[in-house]
Order: structure tokens, then sequence, then C-alpha cells
């Protein structure tokens, strides 16, 4: 849901009950949203939450160790059944170690456009490892296109660059 904007956004809070409802009434469908507005989450849950929705996913996106540290510490402490991490656009090497309890998934991946600051692949495998020691599922979900491997950068299509984060095939 709302893959571009966020679902949390202060301009959704008028529809916001409206789509939990419908998502209570799909219960056989699973829903994901994305969030770098982890802090608004309690304000934006429906009555009947409790611990989350079994159907629910919450994905919140950090790019920098700051912002990793600011949200997760947030994000771990909130009544999520489905927790997701979301280091995308990643802009910098994030330590994820204390955050991964509970979380089912992190996805890594660079910015897609030519301003796009650059996506060192050390830093990928940097929480690759990360994940992989805490059984953690991973994925590397695109390059950047401005893309830096083993000190040598390289510029990229941006329509290659899911293609070629496959390539990878360091999905854990």
């Amino acid at each position: 849901m709302c893959f571009s904007t966020d679902f949390l956004v202060e301009d959704a809070d008028e529809w916001r009950p409206e789509c939990w409802q419908m998502i209570r009434e799909r219960s056989d469908l699973r829903f994901l949203f994305l969030t770098k507005r982890i802090d608004r989450f309690m304000d934006c849950i429906p009555e009947d939450w409790n611990d989350g929705y079994d159907n629910v996913i919450v994905g919140c996106t950090v790019e920098n160790q700051d912002r990793a540290d600011h949200r997760l510490s947030i994000f771990n402490e909130l009544p999520v059944k489905h927790k997701n991490i979301i280091c995308q656009p990643l802009l910098e090497e994030i330590n994820l170690t204390a955050y991964l309890d509970h979380v089912e998934l992190v996805v890594v991946g660079g910015e897609s456009d030519r301003n796009a600051r650059p996506l060192d692949y050390a830093w990928v495998l940097s929480i690759r490892e990360q994940c992989i020691a805490q059984k953690v599922h991973f994925e590397f979900r695109q390059c950047g296109t401005h893309f830096i491997k083993d000190g040598k950068s390289y510029t990229l299509s941006t329509r290659d660059l899911c293609s070629q984060a496959r390539k990878a095939d360091i999905n854990y």
C-alpha cells in the first residue's frame, strides 16, 4: 500500500480508517505498508489492532545509522506481528544488529536517478552478514545508479538496477 507515499503521512489521516476496514474485510490478503514516520504508528492504528493484524506487514524505512537508531528503537517496541526493515536508499553502512529481533525481512537498495547518492556494495554485504547471523531474511532489491564495488565506481542504467541486484545472488 502507498508505495509512492507513506501510509502514516498526515494527509492520509482522513481516509486511513476506511483502509483499515478494507484490510479487516480482506483477511485473506497480505497488506504491506512502508513508513519513515514510525513515530506516528500508535496514533494511526485502529482500536482493535491489539498486537497487530495477521495480514499486515509493516516496513520501517531507514537510510543511515542516525535514522536507523531513531526509527528502529521506536519500531522495536511497537505491537506489530510482521516487521520488515527497508534500507532503501541505503546511504551509508548501518549496524542493524540491535534491531533485528522479531524482524522477518531486511530489504536493501540504492537510489535510482542521475543525481542519486552512491551505494557501496560493502554496505550491502555488511547488512547481509548481520541478517545471516540472526537468521533474518535478507533481500538485495536494487543496486544504485551510482554503485561502488571493490573500490570501483559504476554508473548503471535505472532499468538495470533490479536485475543487477538479482545477479549478485546474495538474498538469504
